[in-house]
Formats: C-alpha cells, structure tokens, sequence
C-alpha cells in the first residue's frame, strides 16, 4: 500500500510543479507532509534531508560561486571579451564560451546576469539585435552546468543518489567526458546555426538603456506645474525625438476610451502610455508631468528617506506570475511601487497595478534605497540594476581562486568529501573578507535548499516502499528485451522534456530513483543510467520557464515562448543523438 501512496504523491508534486502557481519548495513540504501523515516516511526521519551532503555541497557552491564574482574574476575576463569582433558569429561564441566556462565552477544564472550587460554592448556597438546573443548565451550557462559535479545542482544530487546506490559518489570530474563533448557540440550549434533561427529584434534606441526590453506600459499624471496642462492630448503624443503611444486616459478616476487628439489636458489627469524605456526620463524632464508612484512610504529607520528605482525581471517562482500589483499590495505589504512594465503581451488595457504580470516581464519598482535589492528578491524577481563593468585587477582575485582551487584539489584527491571541502571553502572567503557575510547568505538560493531538504526523503521512499522494484520489474516485462541505448535514450528524453516545465533540480529528484529502479532491475550499472538523468536535467531549452537561465533573458530580449522551442529543439535533439552512444561508451551498462 505504501508505494501506491508514494505514486499517488509524486504524481501531485509533478503535476504541481508543472502547474507553476505554488512555489515548488512549497510544493515539496506538502508532498512531504502527505507521506508524514500517512505513514509512509518517520516523522524522526523526514527532515533527515536538510542534513544530507548534497544540501550543504549545493549551498557551499552557490557561496563560493558569489565570492568569485566578487572578486572580479568575471570581471577581468570582460575585458579580453570586449576585444571581440563586430560579426555575430565571433561574439555568440566567446560570450557563450566564457559563460560556459564560468558555469562549470558556479551558479549558472550569477554566470549569465554578469555577462548580459556585456552582451548587449557588444551587440549595440555592432548594431546587431540583442535577441540574437541573449538566448544562445543563456543556453552555453545550461551546456557548462553539465561538466563537473558542481556545474549545477542536479549535478549534485545525482552524485548524492549514486552513493545511496552503491556506496560512492560521482568524482568531481566525472561527468567532464560526456559533459564537455556535449558542450562543445552545443557551442558550434549555438555560433554557426543557433542564433540564425531567432527573430531579429529592434535594438534600443539609446546607450543609456541596458537591455533590450519592449516599450514600457506606465502612467503619468498631469500636475499644476506641467507644461503640457492646457493642451492637448495631441500635443503631448507629438514631441520630438521621443517616441511613445498614447494608451489611455483617466480623469476623475474614469477611464476615457479613445481620447481624442483634441482632448485638452487637465490637473489631475492620468495619462496611460507605451514608451521606450530610455526616452522615459526625457520624457518626464520636457513636458513637466510625473511618474504615477512616487507614493510616501511610512517613516521607517536609516536610510528610509533615500528612495530608489530599479528594474527587474519576473521570475518563474514568482509571486507576482499570474497576478496585478493591487492583487498583491505591493505598496501596503513590500512597500515597493511599481512605476512601469515592459509587457510581452502587446495588447493591454487595463490601468498599471490591474495589469496581470507574467514570467519574464520586465517592472519598473520604486522602493527604499537600503532595502529595494533584498526586498525586489524576496518576490521571486531578479534586480537588473545597471552595473560598471570593472576592468581592474583585484587583490583578491588571486586569494580568492587559490581557495577554489585548494579545494577542488583535495576532493580529487580524496582527502576530503566534497560538502567538507567547499564548506570549509566558503567559510575561508568569508574569514579572508573575500565575501561579507550578509552576501554569503544573501548569495544562497534558499528555495532550492528547502526543495532538495524536503524532496530528497520523498524520493527515497520511492526505494524503501518496494516502488521502486514495482517500476523495475514493469520495466522487464514490457521492455526488458530492448538494447540499452533504449533505455537510455528514452530516459533522457523524458528527462528532458520534464525539465522543460519543472526545476531541474525537482526533475531529477523525481526520476533518479526511477532511472536506479531500472538499472538494477535489469541488472545493468545505474551510472549510464543516472549520467543520463544528469544531462536531462541540464538539457532544459525547450521553454523559457525550464531554467531561470532562460527566464532571465525572456524580457531583455524580447523573446516569446515559442523563439525557446525554435532554437532549443533542434539543440535537444542533436544532444540527444550524441548522448547516448557517448554515454554508453563512457559509463558501459
């Protein structure tokens, strides 16, 4: 009976995290909770997780990885970057290259979110469309995750399944192989084929805007002191050198439809509006009208009075997906007020807090200067403050490498486990001031953390419920005379598709115990069969919610859904056909 009830919930939580309105730790400690309440797992037992070496190694890397990027590693790397060439081809390879090589050692988004800024530069200032760079980079973080065992979470915790299976983990290079063949085979993809099957995007029409976004949808309101009060509507859509569109307009709180260019301007009045983002400020400054939001915030301690804006995009954990500024309480509850939004969705007519957020959209949020970053984060939206990209060469990058490199030595060597090393590693960063110690937690992403916590049980009850002998012996019956390329391919494209929809690190969660059910069921090695749930999870550039990679670049670059599919299924489908063989030659069943 006990694995019909593990079957039944991690049919819920695949479902729920397909799903996307619950948070997906949420969604992990409700599928704990079921197999608590009926029996299944030991409430003594059940947070065991949070103990478990590949919760504390997943922290560990993500400190470590934040510590690099604040020693200007990355950044005395740009400046061999910005030397490049003017063609695409040249730029899409040495940014993908970089990003790649950076997300083999490090979290793969902090990767992609300091090389952005210098993709988009060196796309303007060869005046190519930023959507042809943006995505091809965002997947070469995905490629490089799939090198080393700390390249990416699910790395981790495929290492961690197989030393629940057989006593020992995967090394720290074990995965290179497979890894950097593929990797390779993705950045050729990538420069010579992949960007020519994205749409061309407009680029920006100013240097002064980072990213290139859609138009901004906001509101401004007609003052005593602006200069268009009294004229027309007309006037105000026609000033030189700012192009805009005039959505709407609210007086008295009610909403005109279809204002007239004659319509002349009162006190008072909101004028809804589409603007690129750059030309908002010039805007504001020539005709005198005010930014809706601005509101007072309540009196609160240092810092308080310094009012900040900043940009950041929806991510796919967001609260704000599927919801509108008023639905939340933005102001009332994060003390956070939203100034614009550069919407995907081109037709939209409701006024700006009734505008239903989506992931990748691109908000324009007011708050406290000294809270705004932790508050932006704390919604699930990733901040897009504009950064200098520093050339200079730290003291500390030096100090902060050795560190790295220390500890990759001694868990090659095997004198020490690799949560002990990179702990120990993380720890030294903070000691030697590489890192503050506020970053170091700030630099963890805690929903990660309570995911593998909370679903590293659910997926070992998959074992001591005897399911996961039920899916071997299915297996057996229905396939057990197919050749092992197969099964294994058919792993991986289920893998793969999966991770499409879920966190990657959720997918293998899942189907790790499934992939050893089989191996062991048809007596073969699960290393062929858990290398292939590896390269799955990290395969995810099917849909821009797969990874927040991919989510990241969704609004700078302009993308929609359907651009993920047009360049990320051929990649899948030549990864998938050089996978397998590689796999199986690597890692014999």
């Amino acid at each position: 009976m006990d694995h019909v009830i593990v079957f039944m919930t991690l049919t819920f939580a695949l479902l729920m995290f397909a799903w996307g309105r619950i948070r997906h730790d949420i969604v992990a400690f409700l599928s704990l909770f079921i197999l608590i309440i009926t029996g299944v797992i030991e409430p003594s037992s059940a947070y065991r997780g949070f103990g478990h070496p590949a919760v504390i190694t997943v922290a560990s890397v993500l400190v470590i990885g934040k510590a690099l990027e604040l020693s200007g590693l990355i950044d005395f790397l740009g400046r061999w970057v910005m030397k490049v060439g003017t063609g695409i081809p040249s730029q899409v390879f040495v940014l993908s290259l970089l990003v790649a090589a950076a997300s083999s050692f490090m979290n793969n988004v902090g990767a992609l979110a300091i090389m952005m800024p210098i993709a988009v530069h060196l796309a303007r200032k060869s005046g190519h469309p930023p959507s042809f760079v943006l995505m091809p980079v965002a997947f070469a973080s995905l490629l490089g995750g799939m090198t080393t065992l700390i390249g990416t979470p699910s790395n981790i915790i495929i290492g961690s399944l197989r030393a629940d299976a057989t006593g020992e983990s995967f090394g720290m290079f074990s995965f290179t192989p497979v890894g950097i063949v593929l990797t390779v085979t993705g950045l050729l993809f990538l420069t010579f084929i992949g960007w020519r099957l994205l749409p061309g995007r407009v680029a920006p029409r100013s240097e002064s805007n980072l990213f290139n976004i859609e138009d901004y949808i906001t509101e401004v309101v007609v003052t005593k002191g602006s200069k268009v009060r009294g004229k027309s509507l007309g006037e105000f859509a026609v000033k030189p050198k700012i192009d805009m569109k005039i959505l709407g307009l609210v007086r008295d709180n009610k909403r005109i439809h279809a204002p007239g260019p004659d319509t002349i301007l009162k006190v008072k009045d909101l004028i809804i509006l589409e603007i690129d983002a750059s030309q908002l400020k010039d805007l504001i400054e020539d005709t005198g009208v005010k930014l809706l939001g601005g509101k007072k915030f309540r009196n609160g301690g240092e810092g308080t009075q310094s009012i900040s804006i900043a940009e950041a995009v929806i991510m796919a954990d967001s609260i704000l997906v599927g919801r509108s500024a008023s639905e939340l309480g933005l102001e009332s509850k994060y003390e956070l007020n939203l100034m614009a939004v550069a919407h995907r969705e081109k037709q939209m007519h409701n006024r700006l807090d009734d505008i239903i957020l989506a992931v990748g959209d691109v908000i324009l949020l007011q708050g406290r200067e000294n809270t705004l970053h932790d508050t932006i984060t704390s919604i699930g939206c990733l901040p897009l403050a504009k950064r200098d990209i520093r050339l200079g060469f730290k003291p500390k990058f030096t100090m902060a490498l050795s560190i790295f490199a220390i500890a990759i030595i001694l868990v090659v060597t095997n004198v020490l486990p690799v949560e002990a090393a990179f702990s120990m590693a993380s720890v030294a960063m903070v000691l030697l001031k590489i890192i503050p110690l506020k970053e170091m937690y700030r630099s963890i992403d805690w929903s990660v953390i309570v995911l593998l916590g909370a679903m590293i049980p659910v997926g070992a009850s998959l074992e001591t419920s005897g399911g996961a002998a039920i899916i071997s012996e299915a297996v057996m019956n229905l396939g057990g005379g197919l050749p092992p390329w197969v099964m294994i391919g058919t792993i991986l494209t289920i893998t793969m598709l999966i991770t499409g929809l879920i966190n990657n690190a959720a997918t293998v969660l899942l189907m790790g115990p499934i992939a050893i059910g089989i191996a062991n069921g048809l007596s073969y090695s699960v290393d062929p069969f858990l290398m292939a749930v590896a390269i799955g999870g990290s395969a995810a550039f099917l849909t821009p919610i797969g990874h927040q990679s991919n989510t990241l670049v969704m609004g700078p670059g302009g993308y929609k859904f359907t651009d993920y599919t047009r360049m990320g299924f051929p990649l899948s489908v030549l990864l998938i056909i050089i996978a397998v063989p590689l796999i199986l030659w690597i890692f014999p069943v």
